[in-house]
Order: structure tokens, then sequence, then C-alpha cells
């Protein structure tokens, strides 16, 4: 049986929207969260026990810690087009994340165990509110679609 033009082009587009997805579940499971998109000073990532230079680029996995030293920061964009950006002397634990890209969904865990940070949240917090979360020592905030900025004094 001979295939037409128009039917390889059809089986084509699926094959590729199905390589895409797979592409987008194999960096969830492989806890891929995101990307350093900018960092001025000294940044670091912790990731099992080594200290990894967080340059522009890098990516962030869930379960990353994230420090930066004396006037330095560091902006990150998660796969939802969140955007996280720490200020001087801070310290952040992506504790959790996933994300679907079709269906928005998934959860968010972060701890701010000092210093700075400024987040604009994307697609996640609008499809799954109630699995965001932002915790420091004497807070814990859920957020439900917006920007903020909080600060923690302790680790």
């Amino acid at each position: 049986m001979m295939m037409k033009f128009k039917e390889f082009g059809w089986m084509a587009a699926v094959l590729a929207a199905s390589a895409v997805a797979t592409s987008a579940w194999a960096a969830d499971a492989a806890g891929e969260a995101g990307m350093v998109k900018t960092s001025r000073g000294s940044v670091t990532i912790e990731r099992q026990g080594a200290q990894l230079a967080a340059a522009p680029g890098f990516k962030v996995l869930s379960s990353d810690r994230v420090r930066t030293g004396a006037d330095s920061a560091v902006g990150i964009t998660l796969r939802d087009n969140t955007s996280l950006t720490a200020g001087a002397n801070t310290v952040l634990t992506l504790d959790r994340y996933a994300f679907n890209p079709t269906t928005h969904e998934g959860a968010m865990q972060t701890s701010l165990q000092k210093g700075s940070l400024a987040v604009i949240s994307g697609k996640l917090p609008k499809a799954s509110p109630d699995t965001v979360r932002f915790q420091t020592s004497s807070v814990t905030l859920g957020v439900r679609g917006t920007y903020f900025i909080i600060e923690s004094a302790g680790e």
C-alpha cells in the first residue's frame, strides 16, 4: 500500500509533536526545572555535594540549592516561565518542581533560608495554585499568580 504525501505529512507532524512532548517529559523526569538567565558576582549551585558556578545558560534542577555572595545576584527562569531573582547573600533551595507543558499543571516548593527573592509567577501558579509554595523560617506563602518579593533574615 502506497502512502500519499498528505498522509505522510500528517504522520510526520504527529511524530514530531510526540517527540517534543517526550523530550519535555524527559526534562521533567530528569528534574530539570529551568535555567540561569543572568548572574552577577559569586553565584553557585549546590548539587549532590558539589559546588557549581552558575553562569547564564546553566541548567537548574529540582533539589538544587542556589547561593549568592555579597554584591551578587542571579536570575532564574523556570520551565513554566516563572522568574526567580535572588539578591545578595541569598540561600534558596528549589525543593520540588514539576511542570506539565501541555496542561500547565504541576507543583513547586521552594525554601528561602536567607536573603531576598523577587518572583514573577508563570503558568504553574495559575493552573495549579494550591501546589505552589514559598517557605521561609517564619512563613509559608501560597501563590495564586502574581509578583512579589520575600526576605528571610536567618538560615
